[in-house]
């Protein structure tokens, strides 16, 4: 209860009258006038009246001590029962604070970022966000259930915005041990067929056994090579770049019984391979309409290095002409097609024959070449159909089909076949859509038996067109018509030549895009889009195999023409495995050096440093046997001096709210007046006498 006044006249005025007042009561009292004492209680209370004093009394309500419950809910929970635990926790931690009517709960459930591609547990942030509107002298303190796996903790020297104790209850076992395996550098691009180089590490958390880890390496999904490791060692690793694009190196450590997990026994390295140049060596038979639309495309591409040679006049062939006036250079056969062939991708002949140019054993060695992986293209015309047909030398061995001797003179609309609209070499291709295709028509084709490989394009009755066929490593693909210059020259409209020729080329050339059965998937935050590309029809599902180790069967859904995808929304970051028939891919989801997989057994130690400053507790939920263990609640009046080893020591508020005022004048009502007449009636009264 408190005084005020809430005087009725200024307060200059009730001076004045208070210092009449005091004068006439002094001069009452020094004159020894009878009732002066009376006379002078009576004016001090009709002062007192005027400053109308009044009494004030709050109402007020404690208010209840908030404390922070943060629930750890990351990936790394998952592990070795620890989510179990945590909710065993949790429930117990709950009945046990609805016993304190003056605690408020605030429980705050922490997981991973659905939408960042580097997981990492943040418990500090959660709590920070679940105090956010409260002051901190109501703050009670902070129970931290989890792992001990917290990857934002600021320095202990940092304020933390409460002075309250600060706990942590650790689930997982004490004596844990965990071997994962990590890629500590590597080149992100790399020259295609070049050397590169990648180091990795084998890493032991915990009690493992350590020694010598054999760690097995492979790329694209193939085995390359199997490594010892000492743990905690840095390993070089090398390798050359097999393909232009994405390339994705495997390292898979073996697991080690009774680890928390071998989800982070596997890690990737992401390298895109870049084809330094293309080296093309195009041959042309014979001068002809056709030849310069196969030098313009190749010449205008920035990442092919043509070398072409024209066969101007055959050897038998004698007219007269000056040697100095045949050509430019001499045709280095030797070298081209004996030292040098290993060292282009890809060989064309553009309406070539036998004609003695190359001996005979030439054509053998072209043919080892593409079985060894090279690649040829074959754009035939009539001298395809002719006695000197190079189907007829050592290289009709790798040819996917023979010349019947005819040609067909038919006019006609080249058309995709049913492979072809499905083949990601001709599928989509421009003016394709409609019947007949939006382009110009082509006049001969050449006859030949029923080819091996895929048909892709169809000329006049069926008859194939373009011909794609593997041969041992290598790839062969036949255009069986002259006349696709009549495109680039824009007859009836022209057509899609550029894309056509391209794609063939680089088809030719293992371009993984253009793969006939192929399997992608990537990874777009935390979604996972699976494509399959396929010329056989449905492919069925897909199988996803989880870093955590859980299974799904994915439906894949056409897409278009030998095109089927679907897309994952997940909840999980880390290594990723589809497969679909004889075909597996990998893909990592989220940053590939993400906090959350870089240590997974549980610890005490990350949270010891706060609990000791600011006198908590940090013990594990459950004891050597597996049963729950849980401290008891200690409220704490006061601030916490002393650290409870045994129990969970929170710090009671002493705050209330206002909830009302009541006030009383003192000089007001009954109680003032009849103050006033009994002075005045004392003063009366002794006048009386």
């Amino acid at each position: 209860m408190t005084l005020s006044f809430s005087p009725l006249l200024p307060w200059v005025v009730i001076g004045i009258l208070a210092a009449i007042a005091a004068l006439l009561s002094s001069v009452g009292l020094w004159r020894g006038v009878r009732g002066a004492v009376l006379r002078s209680c009576a004016l001090a209370a009709l002062v007192l009246a005027l400053a109308n004093p009044v009494f004030f009394q709050e109402e007020r309500e404690p208010l209840s001590t908030v404390v922070a419950v943060v629930v750890d809910r990351s990936q790394s929970q998952d592990y070795s029962g620890r989510r179990e635990a945590t909710d065993a926790a949790l429930a117990e931690l709950k009945e046990r604070l609805a016993k304190f009517p003056q605690i408020e709960p605030r429980i705050v459930e922490a997981a991973d970022d659905a939408e960042t591609e580097a997981p990492a547990t943040k418990l500090f942030g959660a709590l920070s966000t679940a105090l956010a509107d409260v002051p901190p002298a109501r703050v009670g303190g902070a129970i931290f259930i989890t792992d001990g796996q917290i990857h934002d903790i600021p320095d202990v020297n940092q304020p933390l915005g409460f002075d309250a104790p600060v706990h942590g209850l650790i689930t997982g076992k004490a004596d844990e041990y965990d071997r994962r395996i990590e890629v500590r550098s590597g080149p992100r691009f790399g020259i295609v067929g070049e050397e590169q180089t990648v180091t990795f590490r084998v890493v032991d958390d915990g009690a493992a056994p350590g020694g010598t880890a054999q760690v097995s390496v492979s790329l694209n999904g193939n085995p390359i090579a199997t490594e010892q490791a000492e743990a905690g060692t840095d390993v070089p690793f090398s390798f050359k770049v097999p393909r232009g694009g994405n390339n994705i190196l495997e390292f898979a450590v073996a697991p080690v019984e009774g680890e928390v997990t071998d989800a982070n026994n596997r890690a990737v390295h992401v390298l895109d391979g870049i084809r330094e140049n293309l080296r093309v060596l195009l041959v042309s038979g014979e001068p002809h309409a056709g030849e310069r639309a196969w030098r313009n495309l190749l010449k205008s591409d920035a990442a092919v290095d043509l070398v072409h040679f024209t066969i101007l006049r055959p050897p038998e062939k004698q007219d007269g002409t000056p040697i100095n006036e045949l050509s430019l250079i001499a045709f280095p056969t030797r070298e081209l097609f004996v030292d040098k062939i290993n060292e282009f991708d890809l060989i064309i002949f553009d309406r070539y024959q036998h004609r003695g140019v190359l001996p005979i054993l030439y054509y053998d060695n072209i043919a080892q070449y593409v079985e060894n992986g090279g690649a040829l293209l074959i754009a035939a015309g009539p001298e395809h159909a002719g006695d000197d047909s190079i189907a007829t030398t050592p290289l009709s061995a790798v040819l996917p089909a023979a010349p019947t001797g005819f040609m067909s003179e038919k006019a006609f609309y080249p058309r995709l076949s049913e492979e072809g609209r499905k083949h990601p070499v001709t599928r989509g291709l421009e003016g394709a859509e409609v019947e007949p295709p939006r382009w110009g028509r082509w006049f001969r084709t050449v006859d030949v038996d029923r080819p091996l490989g895929q048909t892709v394009m169809e000329a006049a009755d069926g008859k194939p067109l373009l011909v794609l066929n593997r041969v041992g490593e290598g790839r062969v693909a036949m255009l069986l018509s002259d006349q696709g210059w009549l495109w680039s020259r824009g007859f009836e409209g022209g057509g899609p030549s550029v894309s056509l020729y391209r794609r063939t080329a680089h088809w030719l050339m293992r371009e993984p895009a253009l793969e006939e059965e192929a399997l992608t998937a990537r990874a777009n935050g935390r979604s996972l889009e699976i494509s399959r590309q396929t010329i056989q029809g449905d492919p069925g599902a897909a199988n996803l195999i989880y870093p955590s180790g859980r299974t799904e069967q994915v439906p894949l859904t056409e897409n278009g023409p030998g095109l089927y995808k679907a897309a994952v929304r997940t909840s999980e970051t880390g290594l990723f495995e589809i497969s679909n028939g004889d075909l597996s891919t990998l893909v990592h989801v989220g940053a590939v050096d993400a906090p959350e997989f870089k240590a997974t057994i549980s610890t005490e130690e990350t949270l010891r440093p706060w609990s000791e400053k600011t006198r908590g507790l940090v013990r594990r939920v459950a004891d050597a046997s597996g049963a729950l263990d849980m401290p008891p609640i200690l409220p704490v009046r006061g601030t916490v001096r002393v650290a409870d080893d045994d129990r969970l020591s929170l710090r009671m508020t002493d705050e209330t709210v206002l909830k009302g005022i009541n006030s009383l004048p003192l000089f007001a009502g009954f109680l003032g007046l009849g103050l006033l007449l009994l002075a005045l009636s004392a003063t009366w009264h002794r006048e009386g006498r």
